[in-house]
């Protein structure tokens, strides 16, 4: 066994034992996801086909870890070639292990916050390769005030205002520009949301205006490349150079950097135009990509919104033999539809009172009532309000700004459902998002999308109501493709969809149910 494969089986077993310090939340609380050595290296392989022979490597890796980029660098350029090498660690427990692992083949350890660092004021002192794989911490992990001095350090720098719901990776990789040498090339291992989301936009404006992108490869939902960290991952390639419009990049998709399944190349208009990165490649969405807007959509035809957040479901949703054992008065209760994972169908059927006629159906408990008149009057419903409290279920967050706080959001019910979030299965069988047809008149907690027509619309299905039938069986219609390039995608296959999302999912079929009140001219819409 080499020097180097020896020295990294090493590191392998120090970042077993050093992940198995901490727990799941805490590593997901501080985005520690260490890189796998053969990604790694694959990265690291690619890097040095795009780098010209007689360019000094003056080698940077601002979340460093146990090094396992480092570790990959060695092996594939060889323990000679690096000019420099620097890594920021801010945990110490990795801090040391990189030391001990890595200070005596020429990496510099520096064991401090990398976006707090002192700039390199001459370009020889700068990076001309940067490779990353930034540590994951979502928005609610940071501090406000950090948030406020991280976001002030990339305003200032660079123009580039981040949303507050931005993740700490969106500094780091900002931030990182400033290392890079002019020409310098850099590999940001992230997380693919980035792409689709609307705090993504401040990033892909950086990546088209203030570098000079190269190349995004995104790996398959189902291929998650961290065990432990269920997001779907994205390589980004740029170098520290003034964009050109006339420039190419490259998008790709599964397989490997070096061997992809599909890819195609944009220019930086293409990508301007495009409002979600995730559907690059594909070979089928680049025809009317700029007419996608003035064709129908969703948000024509309903009024989209989550549903219930109760804020203890286990208090508020009883099933109907807690509400026998409990003697609830039925003026306290609403039927409330089970979890999507127990309908067996995608039409609720009822009973002749509107309770849906679903497994695992139950009841949601809410009432205006003032507290001190349910005292007197309902004392069986007092007993159980007095049970929530002692659990602290009143102190909850969503509870304590209710007034009173057992009352639920009034809703109307929704006669068309969409579940939240689904899976694929990898066959192309499965559709993680149903469209269910409601025929109760239970409400539904927010793990749906509930789907209230326009006043027009309902105004049609009141005249005509076996319509709802029909325009249920063209949701059902809609391409699966379509509503997962609208939603978003996690590792593992997990699709999500939130509701201005879902808004904006193509619905030119439904048009065709209202001619009567449908102009077009050219692609254009108009209802009247």
């Amino acid at each position: 066994m080499s020097n180097i494969e020896s020295r990294e089986q090493e590191r392998l077993d120090i970042q077993a034992r050093l992940d198995g310090t901490k727990s799941q939340a805490e590593r997901n609380r501080l985005g520690q996801f260490a890189t796998p050595t053969a990604l790694a290296r694959d990265i690291l392989a690619y890097a040095k086909k795009r780098i010209r022979k007689e360019t000094p490597i003056r080698f940077l890796d601002p979340a460093l870890g146990s090094g396992s980029f480092y570790s990959a660098f060695l092996k594939v350029f060889g323990e000679d070639a690096a000019s420099s090498a620097t890594g920021f660690e801010i945990d110490n427990l990795y801090g040391d292990a990189a030391c001990s692992l890595w200070r005596d083949l020429g990496l510099d350890v520096i064991q401090s916050d990398f976006t707090k660092a002192e700039i390199p004021d001459s370009e020889d002192e700068k990076a001309t390769l940067v490779i990353c794989n930034p540590p994951y911490v979502r928005h609610h992990h940071i501090l406000a005030e950090e948030k406020q001095r991280l976001n002030g350090s990339v305003s200032i720098r660079h123009g580039v205002s981040l949303s507050g719901l931005s993740g700490l990776y969106c500094y780091f990789l900002c931030l990182s520009k400033d290392w890079m040498a002019k020409g310098g090339l850099a590999a940001w291992l992230i997380p693919s949301e980035f792409m689709d989301v609307n705090y993504g936009r401040a990033i892909k404006d950086f990546l088209l205006n203030n570098v000079s992108l190269i190349h995004i490869h995104r790996f398959l939902p189902s291929d998650v490349q961290f065990g432990d960290a269920l997001v779907s991952s994205a390589i980004v390639w740029f170098k520290n150079d003034k964009p050109s419009e006339r420039q190419k990049v490259k998008f790709s998709l599964g397989g490997s950097l070096s061997k992809s399944a599909i890819e195609m190349n944009f220019t930086l208009e293409d990508l301007r135009r495009e409002r979600k990165w995730t559907s690059l490649p594909s070979a089928g969405n680049r025809k009317g990509n700029g007419n996608k807007k003035s064709l129908p959509v969703l948000g024509n035809f309903f009024d989209v919104k989550r549903g219930i957040a109760t804020g203890a479901n286990e208090f508020f949703v009883l099933s109907p033999s807690e509400v026998q054992r409990r003697a609830i008065p039925s003026e306290f209760l609403n039927p409330i539809l089970p979890s999507p994972r127990y309908l067996k169908a995608d039409v609720i059927e009822s009973d002749k009172n509107g309770i849906p006629l679903v497994d695992k159906a139950g009841y949601l408990f809410s009432s205006d009532m003032p507290e001190d008149r349910i005292k007197s009057e309902f004392p069986v419903v007092w007993n159980y309000l007095e049970v929530g409290r002692k659990q602290g279920v009143a102190e909850r967050y969503i509870c304590r700004n209710r007034c009173p706080w057992y009352a639920q959001e009034r809703r109307e019910i929704a006669p068309i459902l969409c579940t939240y979030m689904g899976r694929t299965n990898g066959n192309g069988d499965s559709r993680p998002f149903r469209f269910i047809l409601n025929r109760s008149r239970a409400i539904a907690a927010n793990v749906y999308l509930m789907l209230y027509p326009k006043p027009w619309m309902k105004r049609e299905l009141q005249e005509t109501p076996e319509m709802v039938e029909d325009i249920w069986k063209i949701l059902q219609s809609i391409p699966v493709e379509c509503l997962i390039g609208e939603g978003r995608v996690y590792g593992g296959g997990l699709h999500k969809m939130e509701p201005k999302e879902l808004l904006n999912a193509p619905a030119e079929n439904l048009a065709s149910l209202f001619p009567h009140r449908m102009i077009f001219s050219g692609t254009q819409m108009t209802l009247f």
